[in-house]
């Protein structure tokens, strides 16, 4: 018999490290998605040509996560894009190991230099700005195991449109879904010196995002889950064809 999944439980100890974020993930892929097989990572091969091509130690963390599901784009890859070892460069300022862009190259992600020796290190965000100037790395997530929650959280988000839908919200939108769902413990995390009022849901098999007010994206396990929190919180929901 298949082992229950315990969404909040198990997400609650994948924040907190690397193996709490990888059984997180293990057990997101098997009962949201397809569970992860053998040929789901990248092989170790392909981390060390990446790191002879690079001149740099990939981060425990990083190697652990290529390895269980780097080639999963379903889990990765629907909107933002990770790269693959091959793909992985350092800035021109050499400042970082780039390792996803934003699907319009709107904004980078990255590990800088001077802490890939660390096991789990920050993840800093670079936005492409027209005044090259001023761009920075900002820091985005505390770990890098934890970037990779929310890269399989927020991915999830952008998959089947029979099974994701967004909706532009108002303030009784926000209620309703305070009241159909229980709030789930990903920290809110900042992007440059403001904080990014992202706030995760849970509701009957289904996984909602609040972006302050601004949007609501939600995630069914099934599209019988996505149809009743769409009659749960009536709006003009983008894919709600019925």
């Amino acid at each position: 018999m298949t082992q229950k999944f315990e969404f909040a439980a198990s997400l609650a100890e994948g924040i907190e490290g690397r193996r709490g974020a990888w059984s997180f993930i293990q057990g997101f892929a098997a009962h949201w998605a397809d569970a992860l097989e053998s040929g789901d990572g990248w092989a170790e091969a392909d981390l060390v040509a990446a790191e002879e091509r690079l001149g740099v130690w990939l981060p425990a963390a990083l190697r652990e996560a290529y390895l269980l599901f780097g080639r999963r784009r379903d889990l990765i890859s629907n909107h933002d894009v990770l790269l693959g070892p091959a793909e992985l460069y350092v800035d021109d300022a050499n400042e970082a190991l780039v390792l996803r862009h934003e699907n319009q190259g709107a904004a980078s992600w990255g590990i800088l230099l001077d802490s890939l020796q660390d096991e789990d290190p920050a993840v800093f965000m670079r936005p492409d700005l027209a005044d090259k100037s001023t761009e920075r790395w900002e820091k985005w997530l505390e770990r890098l195991s934890l970037c990779f929650v929310e890269i399989v959280l927020s991915e999830s988000l952008q998959a089947d449109e029979e099974l994701c839908d967004f909706l532009d919200p108002d303030d009784t939108s926000i209620g309703l879904l305070e009241e159909i769902a229980v709030r789930l413990p990903f920290p809110v995390y900042p992007i440059g010196e403001e904080e990014y009022a992202s706030r995760w849901f849970l509701g009957q098999d289904v996984l909602l995002r609040d972006d302050d007010g601004a949007a609501v994206l939600a995630r069914g396990r099934t599209s019988e889950d996505l149809d009743r929190v769409r009659d749960l919180i009536p709006g003009d929901w983008l894919n709600d064809c019925r």
